[in-house]
């Protein structure tokens, strides 16, 4: 069969674009966003510098949003106008002498006036609609992972977006795309990716849906170039005379070095990440040695590449009859649905998406892992990645990367195994902005943040040595869709996805090479308005302890006062109680509400020993999601029907989910989210245990084949305010009272 070839460099160039590259690389390199000129040593700041007390940089907060109750308004209005008047100054300034096709006697002309008020009638329509949307803004929105948008993030997309530039190419965009490149090396920078060797890099995306698939695909195709390397390597040695086979040596995980001749399937489809991105490199640059040029390497590679051959031709040509199986990726049960979306597009398919179960703290089993890595490896299927997850979409917690990364390197790099490590931060990146008071610190060492729980500040600390990240600026960045983001921790494993000269570029990349964002990735056009969006966002409220670690600080305290209200007002009931998912094993529950007698959430941040607060603060979820469900009583007994305390919860859910009925969005009092934890796919450990604490039952009595689900509430909490009311009474005790009103509501008609 004759099959046509392709062209590996995608056209994103064009007459004068080489000027336009210089120019923009050193515009570039002299623009740096400013640090904001608030406390640089932040091992003395105190809890309420952070989460709220009464210091003037408490109050950057209150800028930063337009306000639950409008309260920026004039501000915001202010900028709008500003960002609209000066594109229209920009648009007049360009060739002046230009005509203008839109008259003033156009103005005064029937057809012109029949479309002005067209526009406005039907802008007025959709403005009415448009109050029917879910209240983000508001304290007592608890539902999906959306909040208000941060002022800077709003205003920065609003001028960007009258410019319509499109980041795909860099002549479309010669200011976004600086924009761009800046928010990536912050987020980097935030996650622990420093500007370190090998060099990091990293690029926004629609969503965290195609990041992890991007993620997935660099390193199904890192995988497998060494198979790919080794078949050309062979090629151009005969070619040269050469046996380069034996001349050219890899390095395995376990330190020994061998030839790559030497190597079989299973070994080369073990090598570490760095290595891989490292063959080419170091194969051209050594000409002297192996007598190989770029032009050459690449004409002898691209008929060997995964990504011209495509999955059922490699495999046949590389893989059959060698006792090697299919790829896997492993992730936990608490997985986002686009990594098995992934795994069916890129070929490897849904069912070779490894999942595991959860314990009982619903993060991923690391005994579990352990298993799976094993059967694997005795079975020779080569693993691609194992995905932990910072910020579960239903639940919030953080899996244990610091075992897994320990397994990695302590158990199996020493048996010559190897694989890629990803981090889903989608929901859960931005608040790593909670450890650092200086991004440019090249050491990149953390501060102790406050609100984060001891086992959680551990996993953060250790995503520097992941391989690849997600990170969502639209959902803890507070920015305007659509703005997600892929972090690369190797800035060369971008080539693999890269439809260019095949060979990998693992060399520091220069301003020109960052510049180039089109040839990476899924998209093909992307809004510079959302790269303007967090590129002024990150400018005004920094990635760190100071901007955006007050934020998500003041959340996460949030959800633990959340948390600790729910069982306040529980241990009051006679009718019902509140089970919050999080275990709680720090104390006793009642010895837990009688130390916070009396307190209130400004006391705690007030306590200069901390004590009250440390106890808080280890409790509860991971980050700022916390799953909950009510059961009632029967006679004073707790239900243990899982189907009637299920469909009990579900009525409390209905009186308080937006719908789209249209009906009038200020009759609620409160907004939440709910989801179920399905029994096939979380595992019984977590699933068990649950169901357990939920209906009463003993310990080890929870196994029922009959039960499958578990419908739960979630409250999202992004409100950052820490609020009283003029009697000093805390807002949070509203939310949870009027909560608890409802429930009483639903109780009472079972009663009925």
């Amino acid at each position: 069969m004759i099959k046509l070839p392709i062209d590996l460099t995608p056209n994103y160039s064009s007459e004068g674009l080489n000027n336009l590259r210089k120019a923009v690389s050193d515009l570039l390199a002299s623009h740096t966003i400013p640090e904001l000129g608030v406390k640089k040593h932040v091992v003395a700041q105190t809890l309420e510098d952070l989460l709220g007390g009464e210091h003037e940089t408490e109050r950057e907060v209150a800028a930063w949003f337009i306000g639950p109750r409008g309260e920026n308004l004039d501000l915001f209005s202010e900028l709008i106008l500003l960002s609209i008047n000066d594109h229209v100054f920009w648009r007049r300034n360009f060739h002046p002498s230009d005509p203008s096709p839109i008259t003033e006697a156009m103005k005064r002309e029937p057809g012109y006036l029949q479309a002005v008020d067209t526009i406005k009638t039907e802008f007025y329509t959709m403005l009415a609609e448009l109050k029917k949307s879910a209240p983000f803004f508001s304290m007592r929105y608890q539902g999906h992972m959306n909040w208000d948008q941060t002022l800077p993030g709003m205003i920065g997309y609003v001028a960007a977006m009258l410019y319509n530039q499109n980041n795909v190419a860099l002549e479309a965009s010669p200011v976004t795309t600086i924009f761009e490149v800046e928010a990536a090396r912050d987020l980097c920078r935030m996650l622990g990716y420093r500007e370190t060797t090998p060099q990091p890099w990293g690029h926004l995306t629609c969503g965290g849906s195609t990041a992890n698939i991007e993620a997935l695909w660099a390193a199904r195709n890192l995988k497998f170039y060494p198979l790919s390397f080794k078949a050309a390597l062979k090629d151009l040695g005969t070619d040269l005379g050469k046996d380069l086979l034996t001349l050219f040596p890899v390095t395995q995980p376990s330190g020994t070095s061998s030839s790559i001749g030497s190597l079989d399937t299973w070994a080369l489809l073990n090598l570490s990440v760095d290595e891989v991105l490292n063959l080419s490199n170091r194969l051209l640059e050594n000409f002297d040695t192996y007598g190989v040029t770029s032009e050459a390497f690449n004409a002898a590679l691209s008929p060997y590449s995964i990504q011209n051959m495509g999955f059922l031709d490699f495999f046949q040509r590389f893989l059959a009859g060698t006792g090697v199986g299919d790829p896997v990726v492993i992730v936990p049960a608490s997985k986002h649905y686009s990594l098995p979306k992934g795994a069916a597009i890129l070929g490897i398919g849904a069912n070779n998406m490894h999942t595991l179960p959860l314990d009982t703290y619903g993060r991923m089993d690391v005994a579990a892992l352990e298993t799976a890595i094993d059967d694997y490896i005795d079975s020779k299927h080569p693993i691609i990645s194992i995905a932990s997850i910072f910020g579960t979409t239903e639940e919030g917690n953080v899996d244990p990367l610091t075992e897994m990364i320990r397994l990695r390197n302590d158990k199996y790099r020493p048996m010559n195994v190897d694989f890629a490590l990803h981090a889903d931060c989608a929901w859960g990146g931005y608040f790593a902005a909670l450890l650092w008071d200086n991004l440019d610190d090249p050491e990149g060492t953390p501060l102790p943040p406050l609100p984060l729980s001891d086992y959680v500040i551990e996993q953060y600390q250790n995503l520097k040595h992941t391989d690849t990240i997600t990170v969502d600026p639209h959902k803890t960045g507070y920015i305007p869709y659509p703005a997600g983001a892929l972090c690369y921790r190797n800035m060369a494993m971008r080539s693999l996805i890269a439809f260019e000269a095949p060979y990998i570029n693992s060399g520091g990349a220069t301003t020109e090479e960052e510049l180039v964002l089109g040839t990476y990735g899924i998209e093909g056009s992307k809004p510079g308005a959302a790269a303007a969006g967090v590129y002024l966002s990150h400018a005004a409220i920094r990635p760190t302890r100071q901007g955006y670690g007050k934020i998500l600080g003041r959340t996460l305290y949030n959800c633990k006062v959340f948390h600790w209200k729910l069982l306040e007002y529980s241990e009051k009931e006679t009718d019902f109680v509140v089970v919050p998912t999080p275990k709680f094993e720090i104390e006793p529950i009642p010895s837990f509400l009688q130390k916070l007698s009396g307190q209130t959430p400004k006391s705690l941040i007030a306590d200069r020993e901390g004590a009250l607060f440390d106890m808080v603060r280890q409790t509860g979820s991971d980050l700022n999601i916390l799953t909950y469900a009510f059961n009632y009583k029967v006679k004073g007994v707790l239900n243990q029907n899982l189907d009637e305390v299920n469909a009990f919860n579900k009525k409390i859910y209905d009186r308080m989910s937006i719908k789209p009925d249209g009906r009038d969005i200020y009759n609620y009092e409160i907004i939440v989210s709910t989801t179920d934890f399905l029994k096939h796919s979380y595992g019984e450990v977590f699933f068990n245990d649950y169901k357990e604490r939920l209906l009463g039952l003993a310990s080890g009595t929870g196994n029922d084949d009959a039960d499958e689900a578990i419908s739960v509430l979630r409250s999202v909490i992004m409100d950052p305010w820490i609020t009283e009311d003029i009697n000093g009474k805390p807002f949070v005790d509203y939310i949870v009272a009027e909560l608890f009103n409802i429930v009483r509501e639903v109780v009472a008609e079972l009663q009925a």
